[in-house]
């Protein structure tokens, strides 16, 4: 399916495989990250296959990858989560006020969503990518993120130009 479908789908940049729960999460996190000045690509397939829930572009070109996590459940069966630190200067995960925040490791960021907003709860500790790991990932971001617009585009969807898109 692609990445971006019907405009009359609720969800155009859901591709079935997220529940409601964590739509609600994902948009709490892309308000703060909206606020923080950041600008986020949901669901974008890394190097090795995986697809990451949120990668977040910082205004100082950081990247920070934010797991979703939806339920208790939903973080036992997940065992790939580890490898996202190959891709992310620094690491999250995010979840909503009914999970127990100590299920998840120390050594990652948190973020608590309400789906309004969100909040980082514990700051991920920085683990810097390597020059042409930056690079590769830098061109995944930006040909994902063209390639989406180009779509919505032609689909007949307007997209109007991002204020500070010179920055």
């Amino acid at each position: 399916m692609p990445i971006i479908s019907s405009r009359t789908q609720a969800h155009p940049l859901a591709d079935g495989r997220q529940s409601e729960r964590a739509l609600v999460i994902r948009r709490g996190v892309q308000r703060l990250m909206a606020a923080m000045g950041a600008h986020v690509l949901p669901e974008l397939c890394l190097s090795t296959g995986r697809r990451a829930d949120l990668v977040a572009l910082t205004r100082g070109g950081d990247v920070w990858i934010i797991e979703i996590k939806s339920s208790v459940e939903d973080f036992r069966v997940d065992r790939k989560w580890p490898e996202y630190r190959l891709h992310s200067d620094r690491f999250f995960f995010a979840s909503h006020p009914d999970v127990p925040q100590d299920i998840f490791p120390q050594e990652c960021g948190f973020i608590l969503s309400d789906g309004y907003g969100a909040e980082i709860l514990r700051e991920a500790p920085e683990h810097r990518l390597a020059g042409a790991t930056r690079k590769a990932l830098m061109l995944r971001i930006a040909r994902a993120g063209a390639a989406r617009l180009t779509s919505a585009e032609m689909a007949g969807v307007h997209i109007p130009a991002l204020q500070g898109e010179s920055e």
